[in-house]
């Protein structure tokens, strides 16, 4: 298989903007928010888990690009798929370091926010 589409409903959250600081003893931490590890569980919920079909091999320097539209609720989100990259990491690839390109649109749904995702196989040079 060299490239998968599928769509994840709901809408991601930032996972650089809403980090949330926590203390673990003294120790201050920044962790994702409650919105951003509950989107993790709904994508965990709805993304095919392929072994990845991607594996990632230093070797064989196997390489994918992202084509992905994010339909936000409303038009106040940055457009940010960081968080979706993570999650598809060990479902759709092994690693998010073979994500050499990257097109990442936004998009506004007010009923059905949602993330349409295609991941390509780059041929080797």
């Amino acid at each position: 298989m060299t490239e998968i589409t599928f769509k994840i409903e709901g809408q991601p959250y930032s996972k650089a903007n809403s980090r949330q600081l926590v203390y673990f003893g003294k120790r201050p931490a920044f962790i994702k928010s409650p919105q951003a590890r509950e989107y993790e569980k709904i994508f965990a919920a709805q993304c095919p888990v392929l072994d990845p079909i991607i594996p990632y091999n230093k070797k064989e320097k196997q390489d994918v690009a992202v084509h992905m539209t994010i339909y936000y609720a409303s038009r106040r989100p940055d457009l940010d798929e960081s968080l979706i990259l993570d999650c598809m990491q060990g479902r759709i690839y092994e690693n998010d370091r073979c994500v050499k390109e990257k097109h990442i649109r936004w998009g506004l749904d007010k009923k059905n926010p949602r993330s349409e995702i295609r991941v390509i196989k780059i041929p080797p040079p």
